[in-house]
């Protein structure tokens, strides 16, 4: 077996994402990578190796972000008159009418829109569908695999990569016999009466014909290791070129000639004063002890959350009454808020969230960078069940340092496919660099941020009224990610 290969490619030296791309685009515009998946269609006759192939595919791609959509899951509901043929093994499972086509290409097309989707989960022993589903959302790679992969042009159109693999039909029958009755508790006669009389016919009339849709066949399946290798080699240089292009677009977001803060009115700082200037000569102090460095991060946290609250517009009046019977017209806010950190740097904020909201539902996502490119991930979402209908009031969404703006990005977006407005969502960030914010605004204008500290892309002979440190993008504190490490001591 060929030694593995990185399933990503190093940009050059040139394309570092966090220096501004040589041209903007008219428009601001982020595609996300999970919209762009990379699909493979895997077909074969039955016991030809397909599952072996798409576990080979995955194992050497080494991504959590690969999704198995296999036929098995998509055969057809069968009434009793059929379910009663199918235990007596007189029912056909390897005709194309057998499967749900209809909900494959639909629930391929929902994969690649972003969308959280539901796969069924069928059972073989009683032949139907299970109460159980798996719930993906998002995926880099999906990887097709069945009998009829490559058999209607719905699918076919949609996949990059068309692999058949061509095995020996009694190679076939030898695998099948012992998969079902070792795994789908079939008797062995009942094994060679379905081959016989369906199986070898559909595969010679259905499934042998689809071989002239691959791009790719590999004769012998699992054991023709050169022809996998080389074909993972090619996924691996696609997947590259992806990767590239998703920073070369996410690298020209949000550089303009001219930049002008008061021109957002949905941007909020934390202003300048003694009471924040005494927080922030404490907090950027390399001798700070840890103790102190969590006390007053977590004073200047609340600020930051207390600024939020402004933003909250949801409101009816409400009037009480004093302990001395004086009447209080007031007003109480409608709706849920609804708090999502970027692990880990937006747990940081939980304290304050907590000394806040007396009772609010927490969501987290864990959004890391590729360690070869750079290319931001989305490794795990964790969102309040329903998030659209809870977030009328408004998402907090928090991390303690936007440097590039690529994770606050996919984060947004994430919340955004999610069905939450963009009016709705409020970014809270402790230090935050001109460039990503930015980016941000570029991708999405009408979020909200509450900013703690922000620095300067290119400063001009006077600093900023908000920035009278002189402090640039590219000075540590802002470019470096250090606020969590030494709130939590890792």
């Amino acid at each position: 077996m060929a030694s593995k290969i990185p399933s990503r490619i190093i940009p050059s030296k040139n394309d570092s994402f966090f220096s501004p791309g040589p041209e903007e685009r008219e428009k601001g515009a982020y595609i996300p990578p999970w919209t762009e998946p990379y699909i493979i269609g895997v077909a074969g006759n039955s016991g030809s190796g397909k599952t072996s192939v798409s576990q080979r595919i995955i194992q050497e791609l080494n991504q959590p972000w690969t999704v198995i959509l296999s036929f098995d899951n998509f055969y057809k509901d069968l009434n009793p008159e059929e379910r009663e043929r199918a235990f007596k093994n007189q029912y056909d499972f390897d005709e194309p009418a057998s499967f749900d086509l209809d909900s494959l290409v639909e629930t391929v097309k929902s994969l690649r829109a972003g969308k959280k989707t539901q796969i069924p989960v069928y059972s073989f022993k009683n032949h139907a569908r299970t109460k159980k589903v798996t719930t993906i959302y998002g995926a880099n790679v999906i990887i097709i695999e069945g009998i009829m992969a490559l058999y209607d042009s719905r699918l076919t159109d949609l996949m990059d990569l068309k692999v058949y693999v061509d095995t020996d039909l009694d190679v076939c029958l030898a695998r099948r016999l012992t998969r079902d009755t070792l795994f789908r508790g079939r008797d062995p006669s009942g094994v060679m009466d379905q081959w016989e009389g369906f199986v070898k016919p559909n595969a010679v009339r259905y499934v042998n014909p689809t071989m002239n849709q691959a791009d790719i066949i590999i004769p012998r399946g699992l054991e023709n290791t050169k022809a996998i290798d080389l074909m993972i080699q090619h996924v691996q240089k696609q997947l590259g070129k992806k990767s590239v292009l998703h920073l070369q677009r996410l690298t020209e977001l949000g550089i303009k000639q001219e930049f002008n803060l008061e021109k957002h009115p949905n941007v909020k700082l934390i202003p300048n004063n003694n009471h924040t200037l005494g927080i922030n000569s404490i907090l950027f102090n390399v001798e700070t002890e840890r103790t102190d460095f969590i006390f007053y991060f977590e004073r200047i946290s609340i600020l930051i959350i207390e600024a939020a609250l402004d933003d909250l517009t949801a409101y009816e009046p409400k009037e009480v009454t004093t302990a001395t019977n004086y009447k209080f017209n007031g007003i109480k806010h409608i709706g849920e808020v609804v708090a999502v950190n970027i692990i880990r740097s937006g747990d940081c904020f939980m304290t304050a969230i907590k000394k806040t909201f007396p009772e609010i539902s927490i969501g987290k996502l864990l959004i890391q960078s590729d360690s070869l490119t750079g290319e931001p991930q989305l490794h795990t979402e964790s969102l309040p069940k329903d998030l659209y209908k809870i977030s009328n009031g408004r998402v907090l969404l928090c991390d303690a340092q936007v440097i590039s703006g690529a994770a606050a990005i996919m984060a947004i977006q994430v919340l955004i496919d999610h069905q939450v407005p963009q009016e709705n969502i409020i970014l809270c960030t402790y230090l935050c660099t001109e460039l990503g914010m930015r980016r941000i605004l570029r991708v999405f204008p009408g979020i909200n941020m509450v900013i703690g500290k922000l620095s300067e892309l290119d400063m001009g002979e006077t600093p900023k009224d908000y920035n009278p440190e002189g402090f640039k993008d590219i000075h540590r504190p802002f470019r470096k990610r250090w606020i969590d490490k030494v709130y939590f001591g890792t």
